[in-house]
């Protein structure tokens, strides 16, 4: 299989950004957020009454243009500073492409083989590295045609502008103005002031230094899509009950539970001795954030990673425990940045990551195996339809670190996986009792 790039292009916003505009300021959560391009693809089957055409394409670049004059920080670049965004209407990059396959025989592979979507990632993303990341388009689309109908749309945006809220946010109101041909003075669902409330911050006052990311090549990362139905979290639940929990655990929970422990039994296969982990699970703070009401529905980064540890000598291996684990380091993590004050919570944010990510005897030790635990369930991933359907198959991540990514079935029923793994723990995982009884490949 190969892919044919048939043009690139640069869209604009319909109409230029206003001069008091021209400068988008970054906040303390923008400034604290990963240093990647983030990609995502969905594909879209052919359906009977619509193939892709040149109308479709034309649609879909209006649409873009127009909700660009609302989101106007992606189509910017970022100043010399890298605490703000010259908004200078650049335009995000888009790039249409051609797959020499039918999209059913590769969705077929891919369901069985996760990692064949990168062929659909947008082909700059590849190329992003540390001496290039502050100067590359923030935003870049990919249309990927297939033969006899069919597309993968992909879109890999930087992580220092927008985090998950915002970007799905951003892919769902797209579909919306595309599929429904919404007007320009109708497109309004974000805010762009977080900077007012959470000014960027001299970070070396505040936070230990940012250790590193792995190298994607070095990494050798690999995927498995993980799928898991209603009837398995009933089974699931059971086993949880029965290992004595005393509260009742949400399906998240329990699903990050059980796929952490067959992370850790296979480290501990791998390395022969258990080993100390350290969970991150990003979460939303738009809502959780009780005095600051205003910050709801605003654009770039605003969550915390919960960090949640296990250790050997402190920490059983039951299920349970490890939902409890979860559970309280959720809640811990939210009630503490649930302060009055913005400077109260960059404060409490700080100390957090101080204390986990950035600390050398964990984030920065090779005796500590990490994995990031991302749930994506509810968000309107499902509703991304540009008038070609709903998308029937996703596929997120960077590749530069373990993930598990968790998100709502194509079919309505249950949740999907995607495990981002090293090669070699990947293949004691999938061995895992617990994973091979609860879900299916």
């Amino acid at each position: 299989m190969e892919i044919e790039i048939i043009s690139t292009k640069f869209i604009k916003p319909s109409s230029p950004t206003p001069n008091h505009l021209q400068t988008y300021k970054l906040s303390f959560f923008d400034q604290v957020s990963d240093e990647t391009h983030l990609p995502l693809v969905f594909f879209y089957p052919p359906t009977n009454n619509i193939n892709f055409s040149s109308h479709h394409e034309e649609q879909l670049e209006q649409s873009l243009s127009r909700i660009l004059t609302h989101v106007y920080p992606i189509s910017g670049r970022f100043n010399e500073d890298i605490n703000s965004i010259s908004c200078q209407d650049q335009g995000v990059k888009f790039i249409k492409a051609k797959m020499n396959s039918k999209l059913n025989e590769f969705l077929d592979k891919a369901h069985k083989d996760v990692n064949l979507s990168l062929l659909c990632w947008p082909q700059d993303s590849w190329n992003v590295d540390p001496s290039n990341l502050f100067t590359m388009p923030l935003v870049i689309i990919q249309i990927t045609e297939f033969e006899c109908g069919g597309l993968a749309l992909s879109m890999s945006h930087m992580h220092m502008t927008m985090d998950g809220y915002s970007t799905f946010s951003f892919i769902n109101e797209w579909s919306k103005v595309c599929r429904h041909k919404i007007p320009l003075e109708k497109i309004d669902f974000m805010s762009f002031d977080l900077a007012n409330v959470f000014p960027t911050r001299d970070l070396s006052k505040l936070l230990l230094p940012r250790i590193p990311p792995v190298d994607r090549v070095e990494c050798k990362l690999v995927a498995r899509r993980l799928y898991i139905n209603e009837d398995s979290i009933s089974r699931l639940r059971e086993k949880v009950s029965g290992d004595l929990c005393k509260f009742k655990p949400s399906r998240v929970e329990m699903i990050m539970a059980i796929l952490w422990r067959a992370v850790i039994r296979a480290s501990e296969k791998k390395h022969g001795y258990l080993r100390r982990s350290l969970m991150n699970i990003p979460i939303n703070l738009r809502t959780r954030l009780i005095s600051l009401p205003q910050v709801e529905k605003s654009f770039g980064n605003l969550g915390v990673d919960a960090p949640i540890k296990f250790i050997p000598e402190e920490n059983k291996m039951e299920l349970h425990e490890f939902v409890t684990l979860i559970h309280n380091a959720v809640k811990e993590t939210i009630t503490t940045c649930d302060k009055t004050s913005p400077e109260d919570i960059v404060s409490a944010v700080s100390n957090i990551y101080n204390e986990s990510f950035l600390a050398q005897d964990w984030g920065g030790n090779d005796e500590v195996d990490r994995i990031i635990s991302s749930s994506l369930c509810k968000f309107p991933i499902q509703e991304a339809d540009f008038g070609w359907g709903k998308p029937c198959l996703m596929h997120f991540g960077s590749r530069h670190g373990q993930v598990c990514w968790l998100y709502d079935a194509e079919c309505g029923n249950g949740i999907c996986v995607q495990v981002d793994l090293k090669e070699d723990n990947m293949n004691l995982f999938e061995c895992d009792n617990d994973i091979k009884d609860f879900f299916q490949f």
